[in-house]
Order: C-alpha cells, then structure tokens, then sequence
C-alpha cells in the first residue's frame, strides 16, 4: 500500500521537533513558542509565533483560522479564492500585544522569524510570507462602530454575550489575518481596495453569526415558555 506523503503542517513540526536540543531549549528558556493552524487543514498553513504569555492569544488565532474560516458564509471565502491560492503556502504570524506604530498588523517584506528566515528542505521549497498581528489593538478595535455596538447590545441581557464577544474577536483576527494575506500576494493594491474586501468579510461574517445566534436565542426562549402553555 502507498504510503500517504505527510502535509506541509506536519513537514513543519516534524522540521521545529528535529532541530538541536540546544536550539530548542535556549528558545523554550527565552519563551519562544510555535503553534501550526491551517484554514480548514489546507494552505496556507500559519506558524504562529508567539511568548508563552500569549499561549490564550495564540490559540485564538489559531482557533480563528481552523474553526471561524469553516463558519463564515460562502460568500466570504470565495472573495478570498485567488488571494488564498496565491498565497505562500507557509505564514508565519507574529503574535504581539500591540505595535509602537498603533497600527492592527503588518506583512513583513522579509521573514525575521529566525527559524523560518532560511529555505529548508523540509519545506519541500513552499515559499514563507511572514506578518504580525497585534491582538490587544485588535481586540479594542471597533471595525465596524455603530454596527458592533449595535450587535453588542443585543446580547447584554443574554446569557451568550461573553461567547459573542470571543466568536467577534476571533472574526476580527481572521479578517486581519485575510487583509495582510491580501497584501503579501498583492502588494501593489490600493489599500482602499484590500480594507474595502476585508471589512465586507467582517461585515457579512458576523452578521451572519448574530442573526443565527439570536434565531437560535429565540428558540430557546419560545421552548421554555411552551412548557408552561
């Protein structure tokens, strides 16, 4: 029986695990840590790198990319077809608090991230694009002003506002991650354009998301009653 060539993801960790124990373990002491998420377990795969004090951080944008990507309407994703295409198929996130410059996030011209700054064979050659994001900005952020608070108010008397608040932070950060992908694969585009595309996927992605929370709020609510009709 052929054996299944391994993923890119899986090139990529069995590439962080085989390195030196020296190497590794000056980088655990710093406090350096890798994480790998992949839209829907495709490419471009993301390598997020980030301090062990941003291990919940880290997970969001990891669970951004995995889970918020499989919810949003198809609309959304297909704005993103040809960008995501090409795309590099390796990304490595820089995860940051926040940025001197005030700015949401950046795409790197180069790869600074030290382990991944050089080609390695065990890349099978896939290029590596590299971007930061800075989460504690991102998480004030009001994208969209009269909307979010609009949204936001609709759950102040739910029991599910605090699971909005993180479905809403993590749509943020894949938008972000989706606007520095845009401009990694296009860099020449007007950012009016590339703001115009990402703000649109927030826009329908989260509105999609609250109309289907609050159905589903309503059924609850209905439900209860009934047992007392």
């Amino acid at each position: 029986m052929e054996r299944k060539a391994p993923s890119l993801a899986e090139c990529v960790q069995a590439y962080l695990d085989s390195r030196p124990s020296l190497t590794g373990g000056l980088e655990w002491l710093r406090g350096r840590r890798y994480r790998l998420a992949a839209l829907a377990g495709r490419t471009p795969v993301a390598v997020i790198a980030h301090s062990w004090r941003d291990e919940r951080a880290a997970r969001q944008v990891a669970l951004a990319l995995e889970q918020e990507w499989t919810r949003v309407p198809e609309s959304c994703r297909s704005a993103y077809t040809e960008i995501l295409l090409l795309a590099p198929q390796l990304i490595v996130v820089q995860v940051r608090r926040n940025n001197v410059c005030g700015c949401l996030a950046h795409r790197h011209v180069l790869v600074t991230e030290k382990p991944f700054a050089d080609p390695h064979e065990a890349f099978g050659g896939a290029p590596v694009g590299e971007m930061d994001i800075a989460v504690k900005r991102v998480e004030a952020w009001q994208a969209l002003p009269l909307t979010d608070t609009a949204f936001d108010a609709s759950f102040l008397e739910g029991s599910r506002l605090e699971e909005f608040r993180e479905r809403q932070f993590r749509l943020k950060l894949l938008s972000i991650l989706l606007h520095e992908t845009n401009h990694l694969v296009f860099p020449h585009e007007p950012e009016s354009s590339v703001r115009e595309r990402s703000l649109t996927f927030y826009r329908v992605a989260l509105a999609a998301y609250v109309a289907y929370t609050i159905q589903t709020l309503s059924l609850t609510i209905d439900r209860s009653f009934s047992r007392f009709g």
